[in-house]
């Protein structure tokens, strides 16, 4: 696709990665396998305290269409279908979960050198639909967020963004929650050869007159392993070590400690992710 401001969501996203990705107190286990026909199978589980949940899901490339299919402990079965450029800069995604019958909804994405727009509706008698566009193009980025609900004629939500990007910057402010809430984000790439970043998120609730701060940062101590760490206003810091043992088989251990009351056990949270 062409490079340009990309879709809504992609505001913020790279301070999102580094503040909050891979960060986990659970144990998870996956394992993909590809049978003869191309098909990628993975099984995954993973330990919340003492609930075990697991899941089963297959991949399936077929030129430009991608279907993933999986099936959860809880006997739910959710299927997306996704058609990569049916036409210059355009996506379509299809997805349901059964037995819900009102999970259905159709998403249309579209991305060119100053715009991007994403929409999707609901497959049912009284939608909800839902519509994000941004405008701009690869430094400068101003972007909308909106859903409807068509059966009670309210906007469930309406957001908007703003982002600015240079070479080694980036950093956007956001309104969410129906303008209640203010978040700023911050990412900085420090050294692209160790791909060394810090990156910082502030959000101000208007009606709470509440305040939050993360800060947090990374670095490649080699090209198969990356240490990263963050801490809150709140006191929680946390770090992790990720390593890629094999080509796409990686190993996160992850840790969290209350600085305010360090007397507190730590929480530690382990990934293994196994690709053949």
């Amino acid at each position: 696709m062409v490079k340009g401001p990309g879709l809504y969501t992609d505001i913020g996203k790279k301070a999102r990665d580094l503040l909050y990705r891979d960060y986990q107190t659970d144990h998870k286990f996956s394992l993909t396998t590809y049978a003869a026909n191309g098909v990628a199978i993975t099984s995954s589980g993973a330990k919340k305290g003492e609930l075990f949940l697991a899941d089963v899901s297959t991949k399936l490339i077929n030129k430009n269409i991608t279907t993933d299919v999986k099936v959860d402990t809880n006997s739910k079965l959710f299927t997306t279908i996704t058609i990569d450029e049916p036409a210059p800069g355009v996506k379509t995604i299809f997805s349901f979960v059964a037995p819900d019958q009102r999970s259905g909804k159709v998403e249309l994405q579209y991305q060119q050198e100053y715009a991007g727009i994403s929409t999707s509706i609901g497959l049912t008698a009284s939608p909800v639909v839902n519509f994000s566009g941004v405008a701009g193009n690869s430094t400068v980025a101003l972007g909308t967020d909106v859903s409807f609900d068509t059966a009670t004629g309210n906007f469930t939500k309406y957001n908007a963004a703003l982002s600015f990007t240079t070479s080694d910057l980036i950093a956007s402010l956001t309104l969410n929650d129906k303008a209640d809430t203010l978040i700023a984000s911050y990412y900085h790439t420090v050294s692209p050869l160790t791909n060394t970043a810090v990156g910082a998120e502030l959000s101000h609730g208007f009606s709470s007159n509440e305040n939050s701060l993360t800060i947090g940062t990374q670095h490649s101590l080699d090209p198969l392993t990356t240490v990263k760490a963050r801490v809150n206003n709140a006191g929680i810091a946390s770090a992790l070590l990720q390593h890629e043992w094999r080509p796409k088989s990686v190993f996160t251990i992850s840790g969290e400690v209350d600085t305010r009351a360090i007397e507190k056990s730590a929480k530690v949270g382990l990934a293994l992710a196994l690709k053949p």
